[in-house]
C-alpha cells in the first residue's frame, strides 16, 4: 500500500510521527511537504500536491495535516477525483472509507494527542470501502456532478 502525505508548519511534526508509523507497518509513504519546519507557510500548495498524487495513483491513499484539519481538507477536495473527510474520532474515519470511498485524510494536529491521531490515521488506512450499492451510487452521483462542474 502506498499512502501520499502532506502538512504545513502546523501539522508538521504530526506528520513525520505519522510517515515514521505507516512505515514501521509496511506502508510506502510519500511526502509532498513541507519539507522543513516554516512558520509562515501555507497549507494549500501541499495539501494539493498530495491530491493530485493520490489521484494519478490508484488504489493510494492521502493524509493531510494542518492545525484543525479543515483548510486542509478543503484544499484537496479541490482536486478531481479527491474524496477528502475530515476525521476526527474513529467513527468519522471507518465511515469516510467504508461509505464514501474516501481517498484522502484530513486531520488536524492542534486538535489530538499524538496517540490518538496515530489511531485515526490507522482506522481511516486500514479500512476498506464496503462497495454496496447505495454507496457506490452516491460516489457516482458526487463524480457525474464533479465532471460537469
Amino acid at each position: 500500500m502506498r499512502v501520499h502525505i502532506a502538512s504545513d508548519h502546523a501539522g508538521f511534526e504530526l506528520k513525520g510521527i505519522v510517515g515514521g508509523h505507516l512505515r514501521g507497518r509496511g506502508v510506502e509513504v510519500l511526502d509532498h511537504g513541507a519539507d522543513a519546519y516554516d512558520g509562515e507557510d501555507d497549507y494549500p500548495p501541499f495539501c494539493l500536491a498530495c491530491g493530485e498524487a493520490v489521484v494519478a495513483d490508484p488504489g493510494s491513499l492521502g493524509v493531510v495535516i494542518g492545525g484543525s484539519g479543515n483548510g486542509e481538507q478543503i484544499a484537496a477536495n479541490k482536486v478531481r477525483g479527491v474524496r477528502a473527510a475530515l476525521v476526527w474520532n474513529e467513527d468519522t474515519a471507518r465511515l469516510a472509507r467504508e461509505h464514501n470511498d474516501a481517498n484522502v485524510a484530513s486531520i488536524g494536529a492542534r486538535m489530538h494527542a499524538v496517540e490518538e491521531a496515530v489511531r485515526l490515521i490507522d482506522v481511516f488506512v486500514g479500512t476498506a470501502f464496503s462497495g454496496e450499492e447505495r454507496h457506490i451510487r452516491r460516489i457516482a452521483l458526487l463524480s457525474a456532478y464533479e465532471a460537469r462542474g
